[in-house]
């Protein structure tokens, strides 16, 4: 259980009579609620308060049944269908307009200090925060809701409402004030209910996630008179004093619990992506399987591309340049050189760690044919207007990616210098700082902006195999990039990039075995 689904555990409990024990020496809150009627029969005469529109009582019958008496009328009916939950003995059901009253007014000189209240100054949670602007009282007590002091007020407004903008507004300059007209405020009569229960009922879940709305998408308003009728379980005055004292005792080890468990969560985040890249390491440096005998070599591997290369060059789908092979070796000194042609270089440098005897290190420009993207004219709409998958830095995933924010046509593929890469090329992020590296495979053909360079399949290899060994040199790509703000590497880079190559067969065990280990990281993770 998170944090907050603890909160609203804990004002649910409360609301519903299950936080603190029942007393039966307290008042009821039948009696409580007679009193209310009092006080506001009082202010109504004297004029400092309105009438409702359509008072009731609700009661429990002798046949256990709930039933509502409108008092202007005599019209009685029954409400069995809108009680929500039980109630404990000594609680009464009521609806809200009948314990408060709503959207009052306030009296004061135009000259005096009053706190003025926008929106953002209010504090969203389970507390009751906010700061204010003084203004004087003529220039705001019109355009704006108003309020004084020891008026409970919330967001009626998305998703402001949701997240619980609501307080108890105390200590305000000479007692007034004014704010957003997306407030709601509520004003008891006299000192007939606990201030802080009722903001505490205004924060449960029953208050919030049973509200309806009305309105364009960005601008939603709780429907009119949810608030008037909704109803309202109304504990004995001692318990809700008792009710609130617990929810406060309790909410601050709530607190301690959230930070423990966000400083939980970072860690156990921060556990599984140094495991995830230890796996991957160990996966890249041939410790994640054994090695077999019966495997071959890589050295044997190579040559069957070397030899694939050729046959394509015989049937015109190569150029000769792509025929340009390089040998990475280890010497008698124990250093690696690197072959091309005559030429042989030490790269000895280059190379991170130590490999198995069967493995070879190679460059991927001798395993794959590689190409960059491009963009369309934005100038022509129609070249937007197609059903062709366009690959852009954010559309990455993990793994395997089968959808893009954009498509292109046909004609937008033909009139750019975009390429459609069949299913299984291999994606490399070479834009975007810390995207730079990122990588993919695509599980049907698409295309990509400039942004991404593409690893034509090769089948010879395992296509997850590589992906893997490139997203493990996801650091050294981004090492090598390159400009200002926004940082990039080119497709000569990502060619020139080392790789660890095993035989065929250990490829196809380690990525068995890879996608075994990180199946169960993510289980544990959940």
């Amino acid at each position: 259980m998170t944090a907050d689904q603890l909160r609203k555990s804990i004002l649910q409990q409360a609301i519903q009579g299950k936080l603190v024990p029942q007393d039966p020496n307290d008042e009821p809150a039948s009696v409580l609620l007679e009193r209310i009627r009092e006080e506001k029969a009082r202010l109504i005469k004297e004029k400092k308060a309105k009438r409702e529109k359509n008072p009731s009582i609700i009661y429990r019958g002798e046949d256990n049944s709930y039933y509502e008496e409108f008092t202007a009328t005599g019209e009685v009916k029954c409400i069995d269908d809108e009680i929500p939950f039980d109630l404990p003995d000594g609680w009464a059901w009521t609806r809200l307009e009948s314990l408060f009253q709503i959207s009052p007014k306030v009296h004061a000189d135009d000259h005096l200090s009053a706190a003025f209240i926008p929106m953002e100054a209010i504090t969203a949670g389970y507390g009751s925060e906010y700061r204010f602007y003084e203004r004087v009282w003529g220039s705001i007590k019109s355009g704006y809701t108003v309020f004084s002091d020891n008026d409970i007020a919330f967001a009626k407004i998305t998703p402001c409402f949701q997240n619980r903008k609501s307080v108890i507004f105390e200590g305000l300059p000479n007692g007034i004030g004014a704010g957003t007209t997306e407030l709601k405020v509520l004003r008891t009569y006299g000192e007939t209910m606990i201030r802080r229960f009722a903001l505490y009922f205004l924060k449960s879940p029953y208050f919030i996630e049973e509200a309806s709305f009305k309105g364009t998408a960005n601008q939603q308003r709780i429907l009119v008179g949810y608030l008037e009728s909704k109803l309202f379980p109304l504990p004995p005055l001692a318990e809700q004093e008792r009710i609130v004292a617990k929810i406060e005792e309790l909410m601050p080890w709530v607190e301690q619990y959230g930070k423990a468990q966000s400083e939980l969560e970072q860690l156990n985040n921060s556990l599984q992506g140094r495991l995830r890249k230890s796996i991957l390491q160990y996966a890249i440096e041939g410790k994640l399987v054994p090695q077999q005998a019966e495997d071959g070599s890589a050295e044997e591997l190579l040559a069957e591309i070397q030899a694939e290369k050729q046959r394509l060059y015989a049937a015109g789908k190569l150029k000769k340049k792509d025929l340009a092979h390089s040998t990475i070796f280890r010497a008698e000194d124990g250093m690696y050189y690197e072959q091309v042609g005559k030429t042989i270089t030490c790269i000895n440098e280059e190379i991170p760690f130590a490999i198995p005897e069967s493995w070879r290190w190679v460059r991927i420009k001798m395993l794959y044919q590689t190409s960059s993207g491009g963009t369309p004219d934005r100038g022509h709409p129609e070249y937007y207007a197609g059903g062709i998958p366009w690959v852009k830095v954010g559309d990455l995933t993990d793994v395997e990616i089968s959808t893009t924010e954009e498509t292109i046509s046909s004609r937008g593929l033909d009139s750019s210098s975009a390429k459609l890469f069949p299913q299984g090329t291999i994606l490399i992020a070479m834009y975007c700082n810390d995207a730079i590296g990122k990588s993919c495979i695509i599980s049907k053909p698409m295309t990509t902006n400039q942004a991404i360079c593409g690893l034509y399949p090769n089948k010879l290899l395992c296509t997850r195999y590589i992906y893997y060994a490139v997203l493990a040199n996801k650091t050294a790509l981004q090492e090598q990039s390159a400009g200002g703000a926004q940082k990039n590497i080119n497709q000569k880079i990502i060619n020139e990039l080392l790789l660890p190559l095993p035989p065929l067969a250990e490829q196809q065990r380690i990525v068995s075995k890879l996608e075994e280990v990180i199946s169960v990281l993510n289980r544990l993770g959940q």
